[in-house]
């Protein structure tokens, strides 16, 4: 019985601080989370099913996966507790994502036919516009379409531009090791 009280306790005491912890957010930026619609969210989840599809197919080159990005935008993996070289701009994108002016390259995941799959998509509205997050579901590594391997998290912050919604920086919180993952192939 102590359990359920103690623990009953803390869930009312956790409730109860959270209004007054965004409420001392906005006080100490200034700024209050910018309001989201039904749309708006739906285009997020657009936007993240889109860049599955454009860097497993590296359709236009690369150039439709670049184009998901803000102006200023960049992709960078995260491993190991560092962040890698990031990926800004129109040109480095596409090359990033296996393409680039001199056509798509064959990159790894593609030549074995791998498909990105996302899962578990928070959406959180910012000042700015808004943060996410979404696991990363991997099927088809090396070659084998039953395989299915958890390959970490995206950690997303989204713009709303005149274009529509696009990754300020999408930042890949990667699970495996490189030498590991270089030994399948």
């Amino acid at each position: 019985m102590v359990n359920r009280r103690t623990f009953g306790a803390a869930l009312v005491a956790t409730v109860l601080a959270a209004p007054a912890a965004r409420a001392q957010d906005v006080k100490a930026t200034g700024a209050r989370p910018m309001e989201l619609t039904a749309l708006d969210y739906i285009q997020i989840q657009q936007l993240v099913a889109k860049y599955a599809e454009y860097i497993d197919t590296c359709s236009n080159n690369g150039y439709d996966y670049a184009d998901l990005f803000a102006e200023d935008g960049f992709f960078a993996p995260f491993q190991n507790g560092q962040l890698g070289r990031k990926a800004q701009g129109r040109e480095a994108l596409a090359r990033v994502s296996g393409g680039g002016p001199d056509g798509c390259t064959g990159a790894g995941w593609i030549r074995q036919g791998v498909h990105h799959i996302y899962v578990n998509h928070i959406i959180d509205p910012t000042p700015e516009g808004a943060q996410g997050r979404v696991n990363m579901l991997m099927i088809g590594l090396g070659g084998d379409k039953n395989r299915i391997e958890y390959d970490g998290y995206y950690e997303d912050t989204y713009v709303k531009t005149p274009a529509g919604w696009k990754f300020k920086s999408r930042i890949h919180h990667a699970t495996y090791t490189a030498p590991a993952r270089a030994a399948e192939k």
